[in-house]
């Protein structure tokens, strides 16, 4: 009875959902020292930013990883949270530093936003044109337009004036310990707005894992359902980057965790379980680090190096099969 319970996705997600909800209240707690005015305020921002950044980041890598048929690409691996990077330094160039200081954050933001779907969409086009590429292939492809992309960045970085330097910076490297709470409001807008687009294609996203064919017999306008999706994924991408900076291998670590733990297929507990397993990993992993070991070792770089040596297992467990 007990084996049978364990092995249904609900109760798994259930679980991740405790571990994430004590992940929060831990972070909120441990090692008050001083008012809770200030506590709600400065961790409870940097915990909203968490939480965004989690489900942003959750969310785009298991869609992305479903309209591509694969578990080894992720958004970042193929260049699109630097591309964000590119899109802001860009809008500074065209349209100068003193002339967006003047509009409100958000409406930078929402700017900046509609730039990157717009580029991510054509991008999407080129890498995914309909050519059968190998896995290989894509991913250094992906790499090296995440090079071209950051290189990009740096080249008009060096042109613009110091002020304006540092706004292109501030979401060139990730950071989890120092993260853009001036954007939580439009942010938390975003993701809303890109959640009711994906609420449109709900019932496609498990006919998609499929695969084309049996998603066209199936009655799914694959073309434009996935050029949808894909609308959607630059949004979360765009929040995330806007909050923390890029990351390379972070969606990757708990897209694949989710997989595993839960051991469906069904987008209905993939998707919770991702966010829920990027909450652990974020809010705990700053709740370890930061208030129980008081260790300045960053959280980026330990999830990265975990990501990094999963991304290598899988890549030669793919090579050996």
């Amino acid at each position: 009875m007990v084996l049978n319970l364990w092995r249904r996705p609900a109760t798994r997600v259930l679980l991740l959902g405790v571990l994430a909800a004590l992940c929060v209240i831990g972070f909120m707690t441990v090692n008050v020292q001083t008012d809770w005015d200030f506590i709600l305020e400065y961790r409870g921002n940097r915990l909203l930013a968490l939480l965004l950044t989690a489900v942003a980041i959750g969310v785009s890598t298991v869609l992305f990883q479903t309209i591509t048929h694969s578990r080894l690409l992720t958004p970042s691996l193929m260049g699109f949270d630097v591309l964000y990077v590119l899109v802001n330094t860009l809008a500074l160039l065209v349209l100068g530093g003193g002339a967006l200081a003047e509009w409100a954050p958000a409406l930078r933001f929402a700017l900046q936003v509609v730039l990157m779907v717009a580029l991510a969409l054509l991008l999407f086009r080129l890498l995914f044109s309909g050519s059968v590429r190998s896995l290989h292939l894509m991913i250094l492809l992906g790499m090296l337009a995440g090079i071209l992309f950051r290189e990009l960045s740096a080249l008009g970085a060096r042109v613009l004036d110091p002020s304006e330097f540092g706004i292109s910076t501030s979401v060139a490297q990730a950071s989890f310990s120092r993260v853009n709470t001036e954007l939580l409001g439009a942010a938390a807008m975003a993701l809303v707005l890109g959640g009711l687009l994906l609420w449109r294609w709900w019932r496609c996203l498990d006919v998609l894992s499929l695969g084309r064919d049996i998603a066209i017999n199936l009655g799914v306008a694959h073309g434009r359902v996935v050029l949808g999706i894909m609308a959607v994924i630059a949004v979360l991408v765009s929040v995330a980057t806007v909050l923390v900076g890029p990351t390379l291998f972070f969606g990757l670590l708990i897209a694949n965790l989710a997989y595993w733990f839960i051991g469906s297929q069904r987008h209905c507990w993939t998707l919770p379980a991702s966010v829920l397993a990027g909450i652990i990993c974020l809010v705990g992993g700053q709740l370890l680090l930061e208030h129980l070991l008081a260790s300045t070792l960053p959280l980026a770089l330990v999830i990265e190096l975990a990501g990094g040596l999963l991304f290598i297992a899988l890549l030669m467990r793919g090579v050996r099969q």
